[in-house]
């Protein structure tokens, strides 16, 4: 009798330190992703879809992320016609992203601390071409959301196309080595 109640007690305190993780699938048509790349001369926008992604939680916390980017999908929005049919091609030749070969990026969290409630500090893997490099950013999560923005530096990645910190003389030509990410999530 004695060695059930014990087993009984011990059951029930496994069963409470237990953690309920789950993984919830985002949303792909509704998540989004906008992007503004830096010239001397200005500036532009535009959008790039998600393949996949999920994020991780254990107890209703933010614990992981994992993300699929479909480099294809790069699409500039400030520009018309033949102007933005050029940037987009520019974009996706091997002079910045080379989608032929490289078709996705990947995103993924490594270390996630809680910093206030719903927002977490992000450091994550961001693998572009065959380079990986760490970005940190945070995240706000409410409801079925979430919202990040944050700089790559596409020099890391080997994209080295118009940036003044490799070549000289490119005056008002030059590129600015980091662009702007910001994500929108559904899930």
């Amino acid at each position: 009798m004695k060695t059930r109640i014990l087993t009984l007690v011990a059951l029930f305190f496994a069963a409470s330190a237990t953690t309920f993780a789950q993984s919830k699938q985002i949303d792909t048509k509704e998540s989004n992703v906008n992007w503004t790349g830096y010239k001397v001369t200005g500036q532009h926008e535009g959008t790039i879809n998600f393949k996949s992604g999920t994020l991780e939680f254990e107890d209703g916390k933010l614990v992981g992320g994992t993300f699929v980017i479909d480099m294809a999908s790069i699409n500039t929005t400030d520009l018309s016609g033949k102007s933005k049919q050029s940037l987009d091609g520019h974009l996706k030749s091997d002079d910045f992203f080379g989608v032929a070969t490289y078709p996705t990026a990947t995103l993924i969290f490594k270390k996630v601390v809680e910093t206030d409630d719903n927002v977490y500090r992000v450091a994550a893997d961001l693998k572009i071409k065959e380079s990986t490099s760490r970005v940190a950013f945070d995240i706000e999560l409410e409801d079925d959301s979430a919202q990040t923005t944050f700089k790559v530096d596409r020099t890391k990645f080997g994209i080295k196309y118009g940036s003044a910190s490799f070549f000289d003389g490119l005056k008002d030509k030059a590129i600015n080595d980091e662009f702007d990410l910001a994500v929108s999530l559904k899930y």
